[in-house]
Formats: structure tokens, C-alpha cells, sequence
């Protein structure tokens, strides 16, 4: 690491959880492993809050660390003490704060009387902070001529290409490359930190195999039961791909198919090497990932981050993606990345399956036995004979296992501190891996990932099948027919038909249950057009309806849009333009994503003469001529509706009746709620229609669904209940949570 002198560490956030549980750990074992070795050092935290009110927090942080299973009580008391006196706590907040760094780091060389071996800056602060510190760095605190600076930075390193590529010009005025240090720990885990030593050392019996020839498919896998409770603010805007895949997994893939160096201690040859697997990976299609998200993560977003129950978070918990390496040696060899929160159990592993159906971790006794590393040592016996891995006996592996087992910082803090930038991302395989996830993390913003219950409960829900260079889930939607609710088993997470107030109901998992309403109304359609040559479809509005318009504009690309007339059920009195609008929401999700011809579609007009919802501008009689003249016997082929927690349909409110719109095919009406006035089809309209679905989604309609399954007659305190289609059918569309609450 460069001239033998001073070291002065300085940790950013120095009392957050990262640092307590981590860093100040590390960095005292860093200090025991070199305090012989000729350096001296002083350890800076540093914080936002003025030391008066953190010196007393971390001075509990640094009693807490401990020593090395080999230090003896006595030494380690020694080692405390020194370390506890070489530690200071240090505001840095103001330019002026970080001058006056710079000049107690002075005064301490100037103390010791030696010269100046470099400056370690630790940066466990949020990402958006790093531009300003490391300008601040680069203006006040770089180390004299000679010395080394290095500057740590923990992820998130941007939140897509674009947004890495401008932190990363930022960084790049005020440091050099060499002296960023992206940390990334799970390269500090000692079994990822050995793959490159255990290929190199056993090239002789690896090299041969380690191609298309020999491999069916890698897979490497993170699977984890916590949930991400306490993390919502963060997770829910980066996801399991941002947070795992896209770092993690992807480093250990870079591992396993990077050509070897012939150095492995030369860190711009492991770099380049690294680069050049990036540079040859095949674009990503969504049609190579699938995702998923837990039951209760909803629930858990809607509490921490304070939003309503009408809000709807597409964030994955779960994904499964299929890569392909563009290179003769690897050519057509899957690589599965898959990771996610609340699942079955919690492992980590790479795993790469032979063609002859040998698995190899490290190592199967099928295929040789490796050469053990001399930090390393082969476990022979075993206390528990029963564990299996993949499927086979533990002793049917060659089990090797680090002598010292070290935490993951640690390990890392040590290579900071040697210069070992081949254990970290470098600007360049940064934005390269951006530029490979990018793409389709733009793909899936809009899809709805598979609802899994967590735990055990999963099951094979998330089970994957590769279909050539496609991903899928093995479990497609099941079509189960029963006459009644009862005795169905919901654990099987299928598509169930049955009753509810008399009428049919399809019920299922939320992703289940949009697949068969849309697969219904494109049978309706096509039915329709085979018919009459044209199909007419009148949607309300609300967030029900959102992923259902996702799921026609995303998947059903066979979809006849050309002869297909959308119409609106009801409409707030506001300015198509605006948000609230419901034609708004449905020309935003769905209809600037298919090809419609614009004279088949048709807003309310409920803005006429700059005016808003005027009777005398008879904008209901208006719509009212449109459906008779476009609509055979006014009777639309498929009519969707959503029920309010009130009951009301449309904006049909408690306290109406069918009578009480005669005729009339239109009205305005008049909500509870802002905005008041709302334009709306009528029972009339509604129940002259061939097909009416009721689509109700979320457990916060489960009173809904409770209270309406005791209504027996109509009445007005329940709109919905006057639903009933003259000649067509009402067929109820309810997710599981809406129904079992």
C-alpha cells in the first residue's frame, strides 16, 4: 500500500447503522493487523451533527468492537485502549469543517513526526451527498505529494445508466479512478473473493470442461426469507434488480465466465477481463425475466411510505432472469440470475450443471478433487450426515471451507488499505453493467409482477421454466369450474369459477385473475366481430381497472383494436387533460399503447362551450345520440365496472334508484366526494349490455365484498346490487384478497 507513514481514516456517517454494525469492527482489526507493521494511524468519524451531541454515541460504538479469536485478554485490552484513543469524533458538515480536517491531519504528522502514507475516506452516507463530498475532499483534503488517497463508496451507484453516468462525471471531476473504491460486499464474501484463485488453481481439470461443450446452464442464486420491512423508502425504488441483480449476481457472473488473468494480484488485467464478459453479453428482452412481488409488500409500502390502500407499487420482491454470453466458448449456455425477499429458505450458491448431469459447487467427487487454497481448509466430517445439497448427500462433495472465517467488510477494508482495486467496480464495468440491466429494467416498469404468498406458502408459484433463450413461470393460469366457494382450496393459487350473489364469479390471485378477465374480453371481442364486425367495450374508471389496461397494452398484441370503439362509464367533471380525469388514465395505461383508430374512441363530453358539466349544454344528450347511432340497440358487447367502498358503481351513489333516470341513457350525477360532479352511463345503459363484469381487487374491499354477500334484494344503499343485465350476463371478477380479506 505504498510508503510507510501515517494513515488517516475517516468515516462519513460514522454513527449510522452501517458503520456500528460493520465499519468501526473493521476498521479495528485493520488497526491490530497493522499496528506492528510500521504505520501509525487516526481515525476520524465523522457526522452532520456537531460532536457535542455524537462524540458520546460513538464512543459506545468504539467500546463495543472486538478483538480476533488469536488476540489474547490482555492484548486486546491494550489494542482498545489505543484504538479508542486514536479515535475522535469530527462534524462535517461546512466547507469550513473539512478545512479544518485537513489541518488536524497536518498537525498529526506534524506530531509524529512522519511522513504522510495517505487519506482513507469512507463514504457510508446516501448517494446523492457524494458529488459535494468528494469536491470537498479533492479542494481541502487531499493527502501531501506522495501519499495515496482513497475514497470509499457504498452502493447505490445510480438508479439506471443514465443517472450512473452523470454520478459517475461528477465523481470524475473531483477524483481520479484508481482512487475510487465502489465497494460492493458481497465481493467480500470469502467464497465469492476464492472463485477466481479456485479456477486458476484447478485450471488443469476446470479448463477443459469449462464451455458449451460441458455445460447445460449456470445458475447463480440469492434467496432470502426476511421481508423488506424498515427498508420500504429505500427498496420500493430500486427492487430486487436493482438492489441484488444487477451488482451482486452480476459480479459473480463476471467470476465465473471472465477469461482467467494471468495475474490474478493484477488488478487492471481482472478489471479488463471483467469488461470484456460485460462487453459480450447479449442484450436483455422481457421476455427473459419474470418477476414477482410478496403478498403483504403492499401493505408494508402503504404504511411506511403513507400512501392510501388505492395505491399500487409494480416494485419486484422476486426475479428470475436468463443471460447469454455472446462467445464461442459459451455460446447458448443459460445463465440464470435469481434472487428475492420472503421465499422458501435462505441460501446463496453458484452453481454450474454439467451435461452428464453432474452438479458442481465446489466441488462434486464426480468430477475431481480440487486443489485446497492455503487459507483454506476440506471439511471431511460432517455433523449433521443428513444434509443434502442439490439433491445429493453432503459426502458426495469435496466440502472446502475458509480456516478463518472473516466478515465480509473486513476483508474488504483490508484490500481498501493494500490498494486491491480488483475486489471492486471500477467506473468503466460500472456503466457497462447499467448498460446491460437498463433496458429492461425500462421494459418491466409497467408490469405487474406475480403476487407470492411468502415462505413455505410459495410453493411451486415461482417456479421457471427456459424455452429457448425465454424465461417464464412453469404455472401458467388453471381453469378450475366449481359450483360452489366452498371446499376451494386457495393454496393452489389457480383461477377458480363459482358463485356470488347468485351470479358467476371468477376468483384468483391478483396477476391470475387480470389474465382471465383479459383473455375474456379479447374472446368477447373477437366473438363480437365475427358477428357484427365491430366490438364495443365501456370501461369505468378508478385504480381497479389500472392493470387490467396494462395487461391488454403489454401481452394481447393479437388484439383487434381496429374494430374494437372504447367508450367511458363515467367521467369527473374536470378537463380530459387533467390527472383526475378517467379518460386521462385510460389514455395514459392503455390507449397511446395500441393501435385504435382515434374516431373509435369516445371521451365523455363533459367540457363544452369552456364550461364544465352545464346542463344547458346538454353534453348527456350529447353522448347519449353517439352510443345510439355507433351501438346497436344500444346494447354494449362488454361493460367493465368497479364497486366503491360505498357500493357505488359508475358514479352511481347510494341513494339511487333505476327509476329515477327513466330513460336516459346518460345523466350527471353528483359524488360525495371531490370532484363532486361526475357524468355517468345509467342502469338503463348498463344492463342493456351483453356482458357486465364486476372487477374487485385488494384486501381493502373485503368489507365491501363481506357487506354485499348479506344484501339479498336491491337496494339503494348498495347501487351495485341494480345490476342485472336484461338479455347479457354480470360475472364478478374478485382477487383473493378482496374475497378472504
Amino acid at each position: 500500500c505504498g510508503i510507510t507513514g501515517h494513515v488517516s481514516v475517516i468515516i462519513l456517517g460514522s454513527t449510522g447503522d452501517l458503520a456500528r454494525k460493520y465499519l468501526w469492527q473493521g476498521f479495528f482489526e485493520l488497526y491490530t493487523n497493522q499496528v506492528n507493521s510500521g504505520h501509525s494511524f487516526f481515525f476520524y468519524g465523522g457526522g452532520l451533527s456537531p460532536a457535542n451531541k455524537s462524540s458520546l454515541v460513538l464512543f459506545e460504538i468504539l467500546k463495543a468492537v472486538n478483538c480476533p479469536k488469536d488476540v489474547s485478554k490482555e492484548r486486546c485490552a491494550i489494542l482498545k485502549e489505543q484504538f479508542l484513543r486514536l479515535s475522535r469524533y469530527k462534524q462535517l458538515k461546512t466547507l469550513e469543517d473539512y478545512q479544518d480536517l485537513s489541518k488536524n491531519i497536518q498537525k498529526q504528522l506534524q506530531q509524529e513526526d512522519m511522513a504522510e502514507a495517505g487519506r482513507l475516506f469512507y463514504l457510508s452516507v446516501p448517494a446523492f451527498a457524494y458529488a459535494e463530498i468528494a469536491d470537498r475532499i479533492n479542494n481541502t483534503c487531499r493527502p501531501s505529494k506522495g501519499a495515496w488517497l482513497r475514497v470509499v463508496l457504498e452502493k447505490p451507484f445510480g438508479h439506471d445508466f443514465k443517472s450512473a453516468q452523470v454520478l459517475a462525471t461528477q465523481l470524475g471531476n473531483s477524483l481520479k479512478d484508481e482512487e475510487m473504491y465502489r465497494i460492493d460486499h458481497y465481493l467480500g464474501k470469502q467464497v465469492v473473493a476464492n472463485i477466481l484463485q479456485f479456477r486458476m488453481e484447478n485450471k488443469k481439470h476446470l479448463h477443459p470442461i469449462w464451455n458449451k461443450h460441458y455445460i447445460e446452464r449456470v445458475e447463480i442464486v440469492l434467496k432470502e426469507t426476511l421481508d423488506v420491512k424498515g427498508r420500504i423508502a429505500f427498496y420500493d425504488q430500486y427492487g430486487v434488480i436493482r438492489d441484488v441483480l444487477q451488482n451482486h449476481l452480476t459480479e459473480v457472473m463476471t467470476l465465473l465466465t471472465m477469461r482467467l488473468p494471468l495475474n490474478l494480484s493484477n488488478s487492471r488485467e481482472v478489471l479488463t477481463n471483467k469488461l470484456n464478459i460485460f462487453t459480450s453479453l447479449l442484450p436483455l428482452s422481457k421476455s427473459q425475466a419474470v418477476i414477482g412481488q410478496y403478498q403483504a409488500y403492499q401493505t408494508e409500502v402503504q404504511h411506511e411510505l403513507n400512501k392510501t390502500k388505492d395505491h399500487v407499487s409494480l416494485t419486484p420482491t422476486f426475479a428470475a432472469v436468463l443471460a447469454h454470453v455472446d462467445e464461442a466458448q459459451y455460446e447458448d449456455v443459460p445463465i440464470l440470475m435469481i434472487s428475492g425477499k420472503q421465499l422458501d429458505e435462505r441460501v446463496g450458491y453458484a452453481r454450474v450443471l454439467f451435461k452428464d448431469n453432474v452438479f458442481s459447487i465446489l466441488v462434486s467427487k464426480n468430477v475431481f478433487k480440487p486443489v485446497v487454497d492455503s487459507e483454506w481448509k476440506e471439511v471431511t466430517e460432517h455433523k449433521d450426515k443428513n444434509i443434502t445439497v442439490l439433491g445429493l448427500p453432503i459426502s458426495d462433495y469435496y466440502v472446502q471451507t475458509p480456516i478463518v472465517q472473516k466478515e465480509a467488510y473486513t476483508e474488504l477494508i483490508s484490500r481498501i488499505f493494500a490498494g486491491r482495486q480488483n475486489s471492486f467496480v471500477s467506473t468503466e464495468n460500472l456503466l457497462a453493467s447499467w448498460d446491460f440491466w437498463s433496458p429492461l429494467l425500462t421494459g418491466i416498469t409497467t408490469l405487474f409482477p406475480r403476487v407470492y404468498p411468502g415462505g413455505n406458502e410459495n410453493k411451486d408459484m415461482l417456479d421457471i421454466a427456459v424455452k429457448g433463450r425465454d424465461l417464464s413461470y412453469i404455472n401458467e393460469v388453471v381453469l378450475i369450474k366449481q359450483d360452489q366457494m366452498g371446499g376451494q382450496n386457495v393454496n393452489n393459487f389457480q383461477v377458480m369459477q363459482g358463485k356470488f350473489r347468485s351470479d358467476e364469479m371468477v376468483s384468483g390471485w391478483t396477476e391470475e385473475l387480470i389474465e382471465k378477465l383479459a383473455s375474456d374480453i379479447e374472446e368477447v371481442a373477437e366473438k363480437a366481430i365475427l358477428e357484427s364486425g365491430v366490438f364495443h367495450l365501456a370501461v369505468s374508471g378508478g385504480a381497479s381497472p389500472l392493470a387490467l389496461f396494462h395487461r391488454l397494452a403489454l401481452h394481447h398484441f393479437s388484439f383487434p383494436w381496429k374494430y374494437t370503439h372504447v367508450w367511458i362509464v363515467d367521467e369527473r367533471c374536470v378537463p380530459l387533460t387533467e390527472f383526475e380525469s378517467n379518460f386521462h388514465s385510460l389514455h395514459d395505461h392503455l390507449l397511446q399503447h395500441v393501435k385504435i383508430p382515434y374516431y373509435n374512441i369516445h371521451p365523455m363530453p363533459v367540457q363544452l362551450n369552456q364550461r364544465l358539466c352545464v346542463e344547458e349544454d346538454r353534453g348527456t344528450w350529447q353522448y347519449e345520440e353517439e352510443i345510439r347511432k355507433f351501438v346497436n340497440a344500444s346494447s354494449f358487447h362488454f361493460v367493465l365496472l368497479g364497486v366503491g367502498y360505498d357500493g357505488h358503481i359508475a358514479s352511481l351513489f347510494p341513494g339511487v334508484k333505476p327509476e329515477d333516470h327513466g330513460e336516459n341513457m346518460v345523466v350527471l350525477t353528483e359524488s360525495p366526494v371531490k370532484p363532486h360532479q361526475r357524468m355517468s352511463l345509467t342502469f338503463n345503459a348498463i344492463n342493456k349490455a351483453r356482458k357486465v363484469a364486476v372487477l374487485i381487487i385488494g384486501k381493502y374491499k373485503h368489507e365491501v365484498v363481506i357487506q354485499l354477500s348479506r344484501v339479498k334484494e336491491e337496494t339503494t344503499q348498495w347501487p351495485v346490487t341494480w345490476v342485472k343485465p336484461e338479455k347479457g350476463s354480470l360475472v364478478w371478477y374478485m382477487d383473493y384478497e378482496a374475497l378472504l380479506g
